[in-house]
Formats: structure tokens, sequence, C-alpha cells
């Protein structure tokens, strides 16, 4: 399903995005610390084909105008209480520096959670990042997300070693706030 907003348009992710990715990754990439963003094509055309080999995820290019400008996802998405979504997470998202602080970001997470929260009817949002990422930790809390706690050497990081990672969510009873919220940032 093809998510679309004033800002940007949330494409299913195929391997045609690749060039586009490969570009978007191109671009000054000193925010991708603590982020796996491939940077050649072959690289780039595996992380697309890993994420679409993924039978809980849904991934998805992030196109701005007529370029594309990063990736996002769905994922773990879970069906605890019968044959529809219950929980999901947001996640695996990078952009380009040169849309990164722009409504690109407010404006994807608010087409993702709309369709979560309002299609799908979940019950909860997961947003989860290395806990030493200060810049992603603060966009997160921004969105109106709430801070979980930290899961200690949680999982592989980008360095080599295992991270913590820090975990945010908004539950069913909160989006309509955190949707009032983000619809005000965009205006």
């Amino acid at each position: 399903m093809t998510l679309r907003g004033q800002h940007v348009v949330l494409e299913p992710l195929t391997l045609e995005h690749v060039d586009g990715l490969v570009a978007a990754a191109a671009e000054d990439r000193s925010s991708y610390g603590f982020t796996h963003v491939p940077d050649s094509v072959a690289t780039m055309a595996a992380y697309v084909e890993a994420a679409l080999g993924a039978g809980d995820q849904t991934p998805y290019a992030v196109v701005s105008g007529e370029r594309v400008v990063g990736s996002t996802r769905f994922m773990d998405t879970q069906c605890l209480l019968g044959p529809r979504p219950t929980v999901t997470e947001i996640g695996s998202t990078w952009y380009a520096a040169s849309v990164q602080r722009t409504a690109v970001n407010t404006e994807c997470k608010l087409l993702m959670l709309t369709h979560a929260f309002e299609s799908w009817a979940v019950q909860r949002v997961t947003l989860k990042t290395d806990a030493r990422n200060a810049r992603s930790r603060t966009a997160i809390l921004r969105l109106g997300a709430s801070f979980d706690g930290v899961l200690r050497r949680h999982s592989p990081a980008v360095d080599g070693g295992l991270r913590d990672t820090a975990f945010f969510s908004i539950l069913a009873e909160e989006w309509p706030a955190v949707r009032k919220g983000l619809l005000e940032r965009l205006a």
C-alpha cells in the first residue's frame, strides 16, 4: 500500500529504488554513525532484498518530489489477538542528509502511525534506537512517543559490538494527542 502526504510518498520498496537509495545515502553520511545505511549498489540491493524477504516487515522507499530520499518500514508486526495486526514497530528509518530535520520525518511518521492505528487498529507502535543516538532519541520523543526504557546489550550495533537499545512506544489511547501534535508541527 502506498501512503501519500503533502511532502512525501511512501512507496512499497522494490529493487527499482536501489539507485535512488544509493544516491540519497551518498549525501553527507556523518549522521549514520548508529544506523546501517548501505553505500553501494551491491550492498543496497542486498539491503532491499533482505527487507523484502522478511515476513514481518512492510518496507517503504521515502520519495519527496521526484527523488528517493530514504527508507523506513513497519517491522515486527504481530497479530496477537486475531487476524489483524495488534502491535508493530516503525524502524530501519534513514534519510538523505538534505531532508533531515525537515517535514519529511514528521510526515512519514504521521502517515505510518495513521495507517497503524486507524487502518490496522493496532494497540501499540514501538520505536527504538541505539541508546547512544541522542539525536534519534530526541526526535522520537518529539513525535510524542513515551520512553519505555533501555535493554542492555540488546542487538548488534553498527560499529560491530552489541548495543543498548532505547525503546519508545505510542499506545492506541495516546494516538489522538500524538496525531494532533504531529499535525500542528506540519502546519
